[in-house]
């Protein structure tokens, strides 16, 4: 699997001193991203299995029990549960973590909304996978697509090193006063959840700089009582809502601060959206998650046939509205490859939000393709055909939407 690391060699002193810090080790991403949450002195972890996100939560019940994390550990009876326990808990000021996927993530919905609506910064991972019916156990995107609404800043991963990486950016971004909304970082089901990579831990030392101690501006405290979900009426209930608009603006502005940072002690730089050889290019290949890398191998098969680049969502919310008409502005069409579908829409949730963002600026077709749902394979070969679509689209696209792959 390529990796979509962009390391910005410019500051060898910095990387060099970085690199000395780094511990390499094999792991699958679900054992990168129990590592992350060690690492971020987390204070309470609420547990419920599913597949395929289930040894995430084994191997932090294992940390628990060897007292490498210093935590609460919760066994609830649902995911619902798992997501309200720590609604409690993150008011009083814990630190929180919980893990979920598919059916799991929309038993949450509900609590999704109350945890974003209360301003608690919960940190999430959720395995994608498909939605059922019919019962599906692989990886499709429609899960975390389907809460998009639900006020919690999004981030996808396209291989093991970035979830990694994510949880621990997520904690200082929703933990910034100026935010206060909840993250979740969604990785591919079985296409990351459980492979193998190399994957670097960052030191604890480092981590404990770049993310102090949790401190709450208010918490619950039989001292000083507060109310927190309160009862909100007509006259006031609007205005939560703008103020959590406001805080997802502002959360674009500290999720820049917090890459940056990162690059600091790790080397790694991170931006809502990773540009792969666009200069130039006729046709942008806008991919989320592993795809990603399978994407990028075959632009460089073919960078000589067709004039073709690939531009990789790492953040769906907030949505990098400026990133996407910059790319837009120098591109003739835009092809989005998307495991999910808008039922009644014919398209991804992805290429309407671009089409949104491109609104009132340059006019470009954005062609949205469907892949993958299900688990199925997306090979070389659809991604081929789908450069090939592009291209013929160049001067009028006949159709707007692409089922790949259909039997």
């Amino acid at each position: 699997m390529r990796s979509s690391q962009s390391l910005g060699m410019s500051d060898t002193r910095t990387l060099a001193s970085a690199k000395r810090m780094l511990r390499k080790d094999v792991m699958t991403c679900n054992k990168a991203v129990a590592e992350s949450v060690k690492l971020c002195d987390v204070d309470v972890i609420a547990a419920y299995p599913i597949t395929p996100q289930t040894s995430i939560v084994e191997y932090l019940a294992e940390f628990v029990a060897k007292k490498e994390i210093d935590a609460e550990y919760i066994k609830v009876e649902s995911e619902h549960s798992a997501l309200s326990a720590l609604v409690g808990a993150s008011p009083a000021g814990a630190r929180t973590f919980t893990a979920t996927s598919s059916q799991g993530l929309i038993l949450m919905s509900e609590v999704m909304f109350t945890a974003s609506g209360m301003r608690l910064p919960i940190v999430m991972a959720n395995a994608n996978r498909a939605l059922s019916a019919p019962l599906n156990i692989w990886n499709d995107q429609q899960d975390s697509l389907a809460v998009r609404d639900s006020g919690w800043i999004q981030f996808y991963a396209e291989n093991n090193q970035e979830a990694l990486d994510y949880v621990i950016q997520c904690y200082k971004i929703s933990e910034n006063k100026k935010v206060m909304l909840p993250s979740m970082v969604n990785l591919d089901g079985f296409y990351l959840t459980h492979t193998l990579e190399p994957t670097e831990i960052p030191d604890k030392k480092d981590v404990k700089k770049f993310l102090p101690p949790y401190e709450p501006e208010y918490r619950l405290d039989p001292e000083s009582p507060l109310t927190f979900g309160f009862f909100a009426g007509p006259d006031s209930y609007q205005e939560f809502r703008y103020e959590q608009q406001k805080a997802m603006e502002n959360a674009e502005r500290v999720i820049k601060e917090a890459a940056k940072d990162y690059y600091g002690f790790t080397g790694r730089k991170y931006s809502a959206i990773e540009e792969y050889k666009l200069d130039k290019k006729d046709t942008v290949l806008l991919t989320v998650g592993s795809v990603s890398g399978t994407v990028k191998e075959v632009v460089d098969k073919l960078e000589k046939k067709y004039s073709v680049g690939v531009a990789k969502l790492r953040m769906f919310r907030p949505f990098p509205f400026e990133e996407i008409r910059r790319i837009a502005s120098r591109a003739k069409i835009i092809g989005v490859i998307e495991k999910d579908v808008i039922i009644g829409v014919n398209q991804g949730a992805v290429a309407t939000e671009i089409k949104n963002a491109l609104y009132g600026s340059k006019s470009i077709p954005v062609l949205s393709f469907i892949v993958g749902l299900g688990g199925r394979d997306t090979p070389p070969s659809t991604v081929e055909k789908i450069i090939k679509i592009c291209e013929n689209a160049l001067e009028k696209p006949e159709k707007e939407s692409y089922w790949m792959d259909l039997k």
